[in-house]
C-alpha cells in the first residue's frame, strides 16, 4: 500500500503531466542527439514557457503524412478504422476521437487522420505550464 506522501507525489506528477513532459524531452534527446543536451533541454523548456499550447513533440505533419503513406501503400487516400486506431496507439496517443469522420464507412481520409493525430499528439504532449 502506498503512503500518503507517495500518493501526494503521484497526484502532483499526474496533475502537472510531468511524466509526459519528461518522456517527451527524453524522446527528443534520443531523436535529435544534440551535442549540448543541457542547452537543448533548456531551449525546449523556454519554448514551452513562451508557447504553452505547443508542447515539445517529435512528430510533425510531414511525419504523419509519411505514416499515412505506409498505411495506404496503394494510395487510395483512405485507411481503415482499425489502421487509424492502431496508428494512434502506436504514436502514444491514449485519448483520441473514437468516431472520426469516415469511421462509419471504415474509410478514414488522410486529412482526417492528420487532424486527429495532431490533436491527439498535442493533447498527449500537453504538459505543465511554466
Amino acid at each position: 500500500m502506498s503512503s500518503p506522501r507517495e500518493l501526494e507525489a503521484a497526484e502532483y506528477l499526474e496533475k502537472l503531466k510531468l511524466i509526459e513532459l519528461m518522456d517527451n524531452l527524453t524522446s527528443m534527446l534520443f531523436f535529435y542527439r544534440p551535442d549540448r543536451p543541457k542547452e537543448f533541454l533548456i531551449d525546449q523548456l523556454e519554448k514551452l514557457k513562451v508557447h504553452p499550447g505547443k508542447p515539445p513533440c517529435l512528430f510533425n505533419e510531414s511525419n504523419l503524412d509519411a505514416l499515412f503513406g505506409v498505411l495506404d501503400p496503394s494510395h487510395q487516400g483512405f485507411i481503415t478504422y482499425s489502421q487509424y486506431k492502431e496508428a494512434l496507439k502506436t504514436l502514444g496517443i491514449k485519448n483520441f476521437n473514437e468516431f472520426p469522420e469516415g469511421a462509419s464507412d471504415d474509410r478514414i481520409s488522410q486529412e482526417t487522420f492528420i487532424r486527429e493525430a495532431t490533436e491527439g499528439l498535442v493533447g498527449s504532449a500537453a504538459t505543465v505550464q511554466l
